[in-house]
């Protein structure tokens, strides 16, 4: 893990430092390790430290900073989303999904009929679809893959009774959320 910070000036002057149990509002530009830009939150998004919102490594390197501070991590797969696990990719009937069936779709657990050895607690990602097959992929899309992550630290302040007893602001890092036909968000 490499980590470099810069700490900016805070325009309204309320210095919190991060610590677990307090939310920090985050934008961010992610890229794996040839640039190639994955992912961009420009608008900010708050996460619980000490939660289930982040990645150890990101909670890690954000604590002790403030508003106005940047933090690049270089994270490998081990400390991020995992090695890419072959085991997770299944080969289903395409009659047990939905006509309207897109790739880049979520299913939360394979549908009743599909093979018992799956894991039921994952969320699917559709990679493929044939005439009579669909392919789903249970691992994360950033599982194997190293990754750059630009973090700007935009607001920091206390968490919530709320949000300490559920382990999260409400967002969690880059979680795979079931989608609509045609959406490409990550987080």
């Amino acid at each position: 893990m490499r980590i470099t910070a810069q700490e900016k000036p805070n325009c309204d002057n309320s210095r919190m430092e991060i610590t677990p149990q307090c939310v920090v509002a985050l934008t961010w530009t992610l890229k794996d390790t040839l640039g190639e830009e994955l992912d961009v939150l420009e608008e900010p998004v708050e996460f619980l430290l000490g939660g289930d919102d982040l990645l150890a490594v990101i909670e890690h390197a954000l604590q002790g900073h403030e508003a106005g501070a940047s933090v690049d991590l270089h994270i490998e797969p081990e400390q991020g989303f995992g090695d890419y696990d072959e085991s997770l990719v299944f080969l289903e009937p395409r009659s047990l999904f939905p006509k309207e069936l897109e790739e880049g779709m979520t299913f939360e657990g394979l549908p009743a009929g599909s093979q018992s050895t799956a894991p039921a607690d994952r969320l699917y990602t559709v990679t493929d679809i044939y005439p009579e097959h669909v392919v789903l992929d249970g691992n994360h899309p950033l599982a194997g893959i190293a990754i750059r992550i630009s973090l700007h630290v935009r607001a920091v302040r206390e968490a919530t009774e709320e949000e300490i007893g559920r382990g999260s602001a409400g967002t969690g890092f880059f979680r795979i959320q079931p989608m609509a036909p045609g959406s490409q968000q990550l987080h």
